[in-house]
């Protein structure tokens, strides 16, 4: 597990797969967590991808930097979450795949 901070957040992350690989990012639903994602990460790393699978707000060691931070699971929220994300780790295109909240909040930033 990687952390960064990113945005509002201290993002825990996985990132499978060669960093030189097109990055794919795997956003989880509501209630579950990146976990849903470790065949799906494992097959398309040993396609060349690179997974970058991280915990949404709320959800497991992923924490909020501050406490006045508002908890929000709004799909603005966590699409400023993903674009935070991306922008941290110098990331200018991926391809994103989510279901539930994820899904949401990768329709959000793909719009943009």
């Amino acid at each position: 597990m990687k952390f960064i901070e990113a945005g509002v957040l201290n993002v825990a992350y996985r990132d499978v797969g060669p960093k030189s690989g097109v990055p794919v990012v795997l956003l989880h639903g509501f209630p579950y967590d990146v976990h849903s994602y470790d065949e799906v990460g494992i097959i398309l790393a040993n396609r060349g991808f690179r997974c970058i699978i991280p915990y949404l707000r709320g959800y497991g060691p992923t924490q909020y930097l501050s406490a006045q931070t508002p908890r929000s699971g709004q799909q603005g929220a966590l699409a400023f979450d993903l674009r935070s994300l991306l922008v941290t780790l110098d990331i200018p295109q991926a391809i994103l795949a989510g279901y539930d909240w994820g899904g949401r909040a990768a329709c959000i930033v793909a719009a943009l």
